[in-house]
């Protein structure tokens, strides 16, 4: 997820003409020898038909991908004529794909680049003029300078033209992307799940509806990025971050909004949480400070679902590879959707149904324990009544219910002010015992509750958290019987298996 500054080394010598790149060059960076060949002949300037060897140091560190291709061929053209300015060089930090004619193509990790531009104190980036929006907005004073072709960038390095810094107003970035395509306003009915989700949203914490086909629970889902806060400066950084590293900013200066990812159920562990020869962001990164959306939680495969649960307690993915171990940021809001049982309709009035008991419990059981206690909120998703159906009182708007959940968020951010916890959802033992004293009655409610239901010790601290974002939502004062009674109700799944 962070860059580091790689040194192109060029030495043309006597001997058997022949081109040879060493420092632990990985596939396309090996193929660059004759992309960079061609370009240099198509744009106009001799290639030295001579001996070549490129080295990339740090010698010890792989590299890979394709942003090596124009600084090895401004290197090869530098050492070839002496033409090129060898100080004027050295003030930029360059990157781009080469092709064939000597165009400029777009590459992958350009915010990270620019981000060590800014901090080693270059002069300026220059890149690929389509990714210049990206990374011009964390450039912070560093020129971003866009390039469409080889001889653009000889000419500007040969000071024989200038270019014009790419500049972005991120104000206007943000602006333009507060605006989304749904609406909280278009469900109709489902009050409860509704206000499940504006609790879930207010305090961070993880979501399991569990309702027939056609209840809404994608629906609920595609609508809670809504109402969640504002992504700050900073959370808006570190996803782009991620995306710029998957290739997956699509001509964006900036992830604005808050991300949704929907993997279907035939997904791998890899593709969940990353990985591969040389390890890529996976679904969860990709959804960093967003919501990771698992429909028919039950179809996933169990080890991939399982893999979860490191991710959710430590909000990062830690992979270890024999080339080194790497971490990739995971801090999501995981929203969860399933069937009652694998027909769908054992909690529908309306459809009868043909599961028998053992059925239904070796459905569930796919999802082991450990796993449901990380998922704060169980909610039930009824099917929806064809009066709410065809009502046309609109329901409330995404704007009304986050207005209420910045203002919960608001009070927890004055709570924790100076510490690394920013939501309820992200408190350990400590935050708990100094934030979430529970009145004398509610105290009598928790306990009975916990011996019924015979939670474990973590669900009994997820039943704090959401109370105390209950109590939150009614302006921050103390926890109550009422707040710790919603807090329980959503521990759907416990009650069902007393």
């Amino acid at each position: 997820m962070e860059a580091f500054p790689v040194e192109v080394e060029v030495d043309i010598s006597g001997g058997v003409p022949q081109l040879r790149t060493v420092g632990l060059a990985e596939g396309a960076v090996r193929e660059a020898q004759e992309r960079v060949k061609a370009a240099i002949k198509n744009s106009g300037y001799e290639f030295p038909n001579r001996k070549i060897t490129i080295n990339l140091a740090p010698a010890d560190t792989r590299k890979e991908g394709s942003s090596f291709d124009l600084p090895i061929a401004l290197a090869i053209l530098a050492a070839n004529t002496g033409a090129l300015n060898a100080e004027r060089m050295r003030n930029y930090l360059v990157q781009g794909e080469l092709a064939l004619d000597g165009r400029i193509k777009g590459i992958r990790g350009a915010l990270p680049s620019a981000l060590l531009a800014r901090t080693k104190h270059y002069a300026g980036i220059i890149l690929p003029r389509e990714n210049a929006a990206e990374a011009s907005v964390a450039s912070n004073g560093t020129a971003v300078l866009g390039v469409d072709t080889l001889r653009d960038t000889v000419d500007f390095l040969e000071g024989l033209r200038e270019i014009e810094p790419y500049s972005s107003n991120v104000a206007d970035l943000f602006t333009a992307a507060s605006h989304y395509d749904v609406d909280f306003s278009e469900v109709r009915g489902q009050e409860q799940a509704k206000r499940a989700l504006e609790v879930a949203a207010a305090g961070g914490h993880n979501v399991l509806m569990v309702g027939p086909p056609g209840s809404g629970k994608t629906m609920l889902a595609k609508r809670l990025p809504t109402i969640l806060p504002a992504m700050t400066f900073e959370e808006a950084i570190e996803t782009s971050k991620v995306h710029s590293v998957a290739g997956l900013m699509d001509g964006r200066a900036l992830i604005a909004t808050r991300p949704f990812r929907a993997p279907h159920h035939t997904i791998s562990d890899a593709g969940l949480i990353g990985g591969g020869s040389v390890p890529r962001p996976g679904e969860v990164s990709l959804a960093h400070n967003g919501v990771l959306f698992l429909d028919e939680l039950p179809e996933f495969r169990k080890n991939v679902i399982e893999v979860l649960r490191q991710p959710l307690e430590d909000n990062r993915i830690t992979i270890a590879r024999v080339m080194g171990t790497m971490t990739f940021p995971a801090s999501v809001m995981l929203v969860a959707a399933m069937n009652p049982c694998p027909c769908g309709f054992y909690t529908d009035s309306q459809h009868e149904c043909t599961c028998v008991p053992l059925m239904i419990q070796r459905y569930r059981s796919r999802i082991s324990g450990p796993l449901l206690d990380r998922i704060d909120i169980h909610v039930e998703v009824p099917a929806v009544k064809y009066r709410e159906l065809t009502s046309r009182t609109p329901g409330e708007t995404s704007a009304a219910i986050r207005e209420r959940v910045n203002r919960a968020r608001q009070v927890q951010l004055a709570r924790f002010a100076g510490t690394r916890v920013f939501c309820n959802a992200q408190m350990g033992a400590r935050e708990l015992h100094s934030h979430c004293q529970v009145e004398a009655a509610g105290e009598r409610l928790l306990e009975l509750a916990i011996n019924r239901l015979g939670l474990s010790a973590r669900a009994y601290t997820r039943i704090l958290k959401v109370a105390r974002t209950c109590a939150d939502l009614d302006g921050g004062g103390p926890i109550e019987a009422r707040h710790v009674s919603e807090a329980i109700q959503y521990r759907s799944l416990d009650r069902a298996a007393v």
